[in-house]
C-alpha cells in the first residue's frame, strides 16, 4: 500500500489536476438524479445527521433541474423515510435507535421532507422513495432511463461517500457515463468527501466542476435561442480553452 503525507483534499486535487487522467465523457442524452435533498441531511442547525460542504450545493442542483426541464431531459430526486415499524430499513436499521437513526426518518417527517431551497417540481419531476444506499435498489429508475434513452447519469446530493458514491458504481456498472458536479455533493467530513471523489474520479465517473455541467446541460438551449445545431454548441460548450 502506498503512503502518503497527504491530507484527502489534497490527494483529490492533484487527481484533479493531472492533465494525462482520462475520461468518460458526456453522451447524447442525461438524467439528472438529486440524492436524498432533504432536511435529514441538509439542515445541519436543525439535525444532527445533516452536513453542508458547498454552501450554494441546492442552488447549482436547482440550476442544473432547470436546464434539464428545458431540455426535457428527466429530473429525479430520491428521499429516505421509512415505516412506523423501521421494518423496511432491515438490517441497515438495526446499529442504534436514536431518534437520529436511519430508521427513524419517518415518512412525513420533518427530517423526511425535501429542503425548502430544494425546487422539486411534484408531477413533473419523478420522485422515488429509496430505502438503501442506492437509487437504483429496489425503485424504478433503471425502467425510467431505459424508457428515456439515456446514456449519461449526473448525479448530486448527499452523502458522497455513502448514497452518492453506491448510485455512481450502480450507474457504471449498469453502462452508463457519470458524471458528479464537485460543487453539488456533500458529506459530514472532508475526509470522507475528498477520498470519495478521489476514487469515483479513478474509477467509476467524472468528477468536474459544475460550470462544465452547466455548459453541456445548457448548450442545446442556447443554440436553439441562435439558431445554432445541437452538436456545435455542445462541442463548443465543453472545448478546453488553449
Amino acid at each position: 500500500m502506498e503512503l502518503s503525507p497527504k491530507t484527502a483534499r489534497q490527494i483529490f486535487e492533484d487527481v484533479k489536476a493531472n492533465p494525462a487522467r482520462a475520461r468518460f465523457g458526456f453522451g447524447r442524452k442525461a438524467v439528472l438524479i438529486n440524492i436524498d435533498v432533504q432536511c435529514a441531511y441538509t439542515q445541519p442547525a436543525e439535525f444532527k445527521t445533516a452536513y453542508e460542504t458547498d454552501p450554494r450545493q441546492i442552488e447549482h442542483i436547482n440550476r442544473l433541474a432547470r436546464g434539464f426541464r428545458a431540455r426535457q431531459w428527466p429530473v429525479v430526486w430520491t428521499f429516505v423515510a421509512y415505516m412506523d415499524s423501521g421494518e423496511d430499513a432491515g438490517v441497515w436499521g438495526t446499529r442504534t435507535d436514536t431518534p437520529d437513526s436511519l430508521q427513524n426518518i419517518k415518512h412525513g417527517s420533518r427530517r423526511a421532507t425535501f429542503d425548502p431551497r430544494a425546487e422539486v417540481q411534484q408531477g413533473v419531476d419523478v420522485v422515488y422513495n429509496k430505502r438503501m444506499a442506492s437509487a437504483f435498489f429496489e425503485t424504478a429508475l433503471q425502467s425510467l432511463l431505459v424508457w428515456h434513452q439515456v446514456d449519461t447519469v449526473i448525479i448530486t446530493g448527499g452523502s458522497t461517500s455513502g448514497c452518492v458514491r453506491a448510485t455512481t458504481v450502480d450507474s457504471l456498472m449498469r453502462g452508463y457515463r457519470t458524471i458528479v458536479p464537485e460543487e453539488c455533493v456533500a458529506d459530514k467530513h472532508e475526509s470522507y468527501h475528498f477520498a470519495n471523489l478521489t476514487d469515483m474520479a479513478l474509477k467509476y465517473a467524472d468528477v468536474l466542476a459544475v460550470d462544465e455541467v452547466f455548459r453541456w446541460v445548457e448548450a442545446d438551449v442556447e443554440s436553439e435561442r441562435k439558431g445554432e445545431s445541437g452538436s456545435a454548441a455542445v462541442a463548443a460548450a465543453t472545448s478546453t480553452p488553449a
